[in-house]
């Protein structure tokens, strides 16, 4: 696990495999749905973990977030994160070309 998601003692999820993309979101988050529909589109998995209803998913949202709940956060399988990223970046970040 990456030292900032070690260092803030909080697991990706409970029972997540760690080579998945993890997107954490709200059911009333427009941006959530905006990109969900971008990643489906463009065929890229990930797995969508509603903050509302994980509160350790929550948690980590906010750690990441200087202690905002801001969605949608993604949490990339090398560790790394990024809030509301495009479409463009979540490809980079990933490996695929454009």
């Amino acid at each position: 696990m990456p030292d900032k998601l070690t260092t803030l003692g909080l697991p990706y999820t409970s029972g997540m495999s760690s080579d998945l993309m993890i997107m954490y979101s709200t059911p009333w988050c427009g941006y959530c749905h905006r990109l969900k529909g971008e990643l489906k589109r463009a065929g890229i998995e990930f797995v969508e973990v509603n903050i509302e209803d994980d509160p350790t998913a929550a948690d980590l949202v906010e750690q990441i977030n200087g202690g905002n709940q801001v969605v949608p956060t993604i949490l990339f399988p090398d560790g790394t994160s990024a809030t509301n990223p495009s479409l463009i970046e979540v490809k980079k970040r990933l490996g695929i070309s454009a």
